[in-house]
């Protein structure tokens, strides 16, 4: 039996606890940092399956780290476990996690035979905390080769057009007074966000081709007779690469820095996560999996066709600068939705997610197969990460 065929057959033969997997973390979103269930339950489908598993990896409580084979050939599958706030998950983080875990279990028993050494990485924080991205500056890819993950989408890509972006949250700090007997005892922080706000919608002219900003004011007052004294929000900054955003930034901070010079409001800023970067995809691995996939009857039309890619941000891309690394999307049937809408994340559960999910796991571990077998593969991934 081909090691392939093996792989297969082991994804094929874990299906059921698989989708146990997926829909118990579909079924409890955990936001960024609080994955502790879902990140327990992926620990313990990895330790039945023969992996040396440790949890709170990296300073990082809800990170793990689970690892088999001894080879020379060093590969990472990334698992994301992270929901969104009010849609859960509609990103279809479960189906990530649960596709790691089952390439990881297809390749637990013929790693050695291919002289693999596989670590199946839990990542948390993917939706605006950068966990990759921490891990990645803790050590956690170190001698790592290539790393790999795939992500659930409408329709099968090879790839997106993946920003740059940084998320922080703007926070001004004014001062209560009564809005029809005293107004001129306050100061109104809600305004200073309406003065950024409107500064940003003007400058939006101004900006480049892929320059984007978006955010949500969390907060603007409590009462309409009250002064609001606070305001804050959350926001998003993004580019088509880590210069552009280098240049955009600056501008945007200074629409923030304009409303509180015009209320007289007291401003703060703080990141919410490192800066993500802007994705480069490994050619040769990218080859393997659309050749694999292709032979699980995914199709790529949209890709050969040259229609325009999606576009996202993602902490992945942090990894991709640093080691070999491919993110490919996996099709599902949506019904017309697309990411983060609640309709996406009732779709992330049922026969078309399953098949998703299986066929990510497949495709992946067929992947590290390749590498484990074809010369050409294996010397570009020894050559490129080192």
């Amino acid at each position: 039996m081909s090691a392939k065929t093996e792989a297969r057959r082991l994804v094929e033969q874990s299906r059921d606890s698989l989708v146990a997997l997926s829909e118990a973390i579909h079924d409890d979103p955990e936001l960024c940092f609080e994955e502790h269930h879902a990140s327990e339950r992926v620990a313990e489908a990895l330790t039945r399956s023969g992996f040396e598993v440790e949890l709170g990896i990296c300073g990082l409580s809800t990170a793990l780290r689970g690892r088999v084979g001894s080879g020379p050939l060093s590969l990472v599958i990334c698992a994301e476990y992270d929901a969104l706030p009010g849609v859960g998950h509609a990103c279809g983080h479960n189906l990530i996690a649960a596709s790691a875990v089952g390439a990881g279990m297809a390749l637990a028993p013929i790693a050695d035979d291919l002289g693999l050494s596989v670590t199946v990485l839990g990542t948390p924080a993917e939706e605006g905390g950068g966990g990759k991205i921490l891990l990645l500056e803790r050590g956690a890819f170190d001698g790592a080769h290539a790393a790999m993950m795939v992500h659930p989408w409408p329709q099968d890509r090879l790839g997106a057009r993946c920003l740059a972006v940084d998320h922080f949250e703007v926070r001004y700090t004014g001062r209560e007074a009564h809005a029809s007997a005293a107004p001129e005892r306050g100061i109104n922080a809600g305004d200073a966000m309406v003065v950024a706000q409107v500064a940003i919608g003007l400058i939006r002219q101004h900006l480049r081709r892929g320059d984007q900003v978006h955010g949500v004011v969390e907060s603007g007052g409590q009462a309409p007779n009250i002064i609001p004294r606070e305001a804050f929000g959350r926001w998003m900054v993004r580019a088509e690469n880590l210069e552009a955003l280098a240049v955009l930034r600056p501008r945007i901070d200074h629409c923030f820095e304009a409303g509180s010079l015009a209320t007289g409001a007291k401003l703060e800023m703080r990141n919410l996560s490192p800066t993500y970067s802007q994705f480069v995809p490994d050619a040769a691995l990218l080859s393997a999996w659309k050749l694999n996939a292709e032979d699980l009857g995914r199709r790529y039309g949209a890709d050969a066709s040259g229609e325009e890619l999606p576009t996202i941000s993602t902490d992945m891309a942090n990894v991709s600068l640093a080691l070999p690394s491919i993110h490919p999307m996996v099709g599902l049937d949506s019904k017309g939705s697309v990411n983060h809408q609640p309709e996406f994340a009732a779709a992330c559960v049922g026969p078309s997610a399953e098949r998703a999910m299986i066929d990510g796991a497949i495709a992946m571990a067929w992947c590290a197969v390749d590498a484990g077998t074809d010369p050409d593969l294996r010397e570009h991934l020894y050559s490129v990460s080192t």
